[in-house]
């Protein structure tokens, strides 16, 4: 397939969300990957007619490996010979027990980019703990300022610290060391911990804190909901708005659309958010969410409406930029960023766990007959036909 990472090869190490999706963003651009799957994930039933429905599984083959095994970790190893690029997602260490750590894989093959994908880093009193998306945010810093003034602090899905300080600072790491591998012709180790992706996520926001700008405890803050004009507020019909008009030229726009009198509305002081807040909640509950969408089309008021993930696929900017793909009959979010000479696709749908061992061992150079041992003695495992 065409694409900017054309010609890459990246080996992964199958794991949770985060690392497959930094993955899918590589494979988007072009590259070749070949997902290890654990061998007791292969099915013995036959081939089901339909791809398993995980958009963060696109764009990749499958070789089914027990990495227990001595004969599959030698596998690996060979595989990472012919690999530009390696992603795993283990706790610290883990590869390395099972025999293809970095050090093992750089004698193999010195110009490895060797990605790694944890919760704190492979150091550190936390390296070895458990861990979610909000646990990361936690210790980072970014949920603090997350929620109401009055309640405990909101968990924003997995987006941040997982996809955010997780997948995109992999996607990062990896170009930046295949950059500096055309000057050294050397690999290096990509250590990326979520806890510090998602730090570095709040940098504006210990910048904005040591001016007095943002306040240090939850609430109060112009972006965190607090402010009438950046919130989300009810219609009608039990659907939302989302309000985001900060600069004055958009404010005035949205006291327009809300009928509103400029000149007799409270000045937006922050003593004042919790009277304008009220009105603007009082307004918006008065019409549908489709009658307030109708209001606000075409003005710079900033003011959307809050779509599901569903409706989202269907809104008319999206159809007519393509911003969402079908693969496979499942409708899913398309490649991103855009490259105008060498575009991103999606080259296939998600592969099953060993749906390509045969074949995708032997096209990354291991000879036929090592390809039969291999599957005859269990180490590869391959989905039945």
């Amino acid at each position: 397939m065409a694409g900017p990472l054309q010609g890459l090869r990246v080996l992964e190490i199958a794991s949770l969300a985060p690392a497959p999706f930094a993955v899918t963003m590589l494979a988007d651009m072009g590259a070749e990957v070949l997902r290890v799957d654990r061998a007791s994930d292969v099915s013995t039933k036959a081939l089901p007619d339909k791809p398993p429905s995980n958009p963060l599984g696109r764009g990749r083959r499958s070789v089914a490996i027990d990495l227990k095994d001595p004969a599959g970790v030698e596998a690996i190893l060979q595989l990472a010979e012919h690999a530009d690029v390696l992603v795993e997602g283990f706790r610290p260490g883990v590869c390395e027990r099972l025999g293809f750590g970095p050090e093992q894989c750089h004698e193999r093959n010195p110009g490895l980019v060797f990605a790694r994908l944890t919760g704190y880093g492979q150091d550190g009193p936390l390296s070895q703990a458990a861990g979610h998306d909000l646990t990361y945010l936690a210790y980072s810093g970014a949920l603090h300022p997350i929620g109401p003034m009055d309640g405990p602090p909101v968990p924003p899905m997995n987006f941040v610290a997982d996809f955010g300080g997780g997948s995109m600072m992999l996607v990062a790491g990896v170009l930046a060391a295949l950059f500096e591998r055309q000057t050294s012709g050397r690999g290096q180790v990509v250590d990326v911990a979520m806890s510090e992706g998602a730090a570095m996520l709040t940098s504006m926001l210990h910048g904005w804190q040591a001016t007095g700008f943002w306040p240090k405890h939850r609430g109060g803050g112009m972006l965190d909901g607090s402010a009438p004009f950046y919130r989300c507020y009810t219609c009608a019909d039990g659907e939302f708005m989302a309000v985001g008009a900060i600069e004055p030229q958009f404010y005035a726009e949205l006291l327009t659309g809300l009928g509103l009198d400029a000149a007799t509305v409270s000045e937006r002081t922050v003593e004042n958010w919790p009277a304008l807040t009220e009105e603007f909640a009082a307004i918006f509950a008065t019409r549908t969410r489709a009658e307030w969408t109708a209001v606000f089309d075409g003005t710079d008021a900033c003011v959307a409406p809050v779509l599901s993930p569903a409706e989202a696929v269907t809104h008319p900017h999206a159809v007519a930029r393509g911003s969402f793909v079908d693969v496979a009959g499942m409708p899913q979010p398309g490649p991103a960023p855009r490259l105008d000479r060498t575009p991103s696709a999606v080259s296939s749908p998600a592969p099953h766990p060993g749906q390509h061992s045969r074949t995708a061992l032997a096209d990354w150079g291991i000879p036929t007959e090592r390809v039969d041992a291999l599957l005859a003695g269990g180490a590869v495992r391959a989905t039945a036909p």
